[in-house]
């Protein structure tokens, strides 16, 4: 890496640390929201970018992470750390019980069978009482917007080294060359099954991280809000549109588009609901590979890698 990359890395990570100091309480609170958006999309990465699969149940796993921090301390009277740790063992079993099986599906049919899971983990808590069935449950509040920051700056800067690492690592090679052929893959002794259940299991934890957070934040939870799908659709496109399989490119797209969008709903609320649509169709038409590979590309080839992008989906 570049020292001019490592500088300009460390300028961004000391001018968001500083926030909580400089910043006013909407921007630290939009900044806990961007931040968690953030490490859901370096979750989704993980399975998604660097794996090839196409994952709608993530948000199944931040669900599971904000019942297990509201479990453990509304009905079992225990501290946030044991919740969150609580959190994570209810995804890493989920991930592996689910991934096993689901994991042999591809494609379309990996993705449609992902998308399910958040109805049915909504009717399944929506009907046990230790959850709080449909009601929900209220934590107990903590008006300390600053530490939820730390945490949430804290969990992204652990996801990215994690991302870090996976392009450095034979664990990451090994999901890189799942994605570009798994057959491949598989004849030059690649073990794809454990290597797509583990990398399903460490996009689960930061989800779940995520969502054990956010819960403490907003002290209060229910089934539809816990496990909403349009939260998985978020954090595909933000990964999507800042590039998938790359080191900060969901951390880009994710900071961008929360920015964007928090604009349009505070200024243009009429349009703020289709902003992420157009988002899908102009990531997927004129930067298929995300703004990270846009910034690569454009400045060999100009406003030439629109047009071909655009040529090559025949419009």
């Amino acid at each position: 890496m570049k020292a001019w990359h490592k500088a300009s890395i460390l300028i961004a990570f000391l001018a968001l640390a500083g926030v909580p100091w400089y910043g006013s309480d909407v921007l630290i609170q939009f900044g806990i929201n961007a931040l968690l958006l953030a490490v859901l999309a370096q979750g989704w990465n993980i399975i998604g970018g660097y794996a090839g699969y196409a994952s709608f149940g993530n948000s199944v796993f931040y669900g599971l992470g904000s019942y297990g921090v509201a479990i453990a301390m509304v009905q079992w009277h225990l501290p946030f750390g044991v919740g969150m740790v609580f959190g994570v063992v209810l995804a890493i079993v989920f991930a592996v019980l689910l991934g096993i099986p689901v994991l042999r599906l591809k494609g379309h049919y990996f993705a449609i069978a992902t998308l399910a899971l958040s109805q049915v983990m909504t009717a399944i808590v929506s009907n046990v009482r230790l959850a709080g069935q449909n009601i929900g449950l209220v934590l107990p509040p903590l008006n300390n917007d600053p530490l939820f920051y730390e945490l949430s700056l804290g969990l992204l800067v652990v996801a990215t080294l994690t991302i870090f690492w996976l392009t450095r690592s034979r664990f990451g090679f090994g999901l890189i060359a799942i994605r570009e052929n798994e057959e491949g893959a598989a004849v030059m002794g690649v073990n794809t099954t454990l290597y797509k259940v583990i990398a399903f299991t460490l996009s689960g934890i930061f989800s779940a991280l995520a969502g054990g957070i956010h819960a403490y934040w907003i002290t209060f939870l229910d089934p539809d809000s816990a496990f909403d799908i349009s939260l998985n659709v978020k954090m595909i496109i933000m990964a999507v549109f800042g590039g998938p399989g790359t080191i900060f490119g969901p951390i880009v797209g994710a900071f961008s588009l929360s920015a964007i969008s928090e604009f349009l709903s505070s200024e243009v609320t009429s349009i703020a609901g289709l902003f992420f649509g157009i988002v899908i169709v102009a990531a997927v038409v004129i930067m298929p590979r995300g703004l990270a590979d846009m910034m690569r590309r454009f400045r060999k080839t100009g406003w030439r890698y629109f047009i071909e992008n655009i040529r090559a989906h025949r419009l």
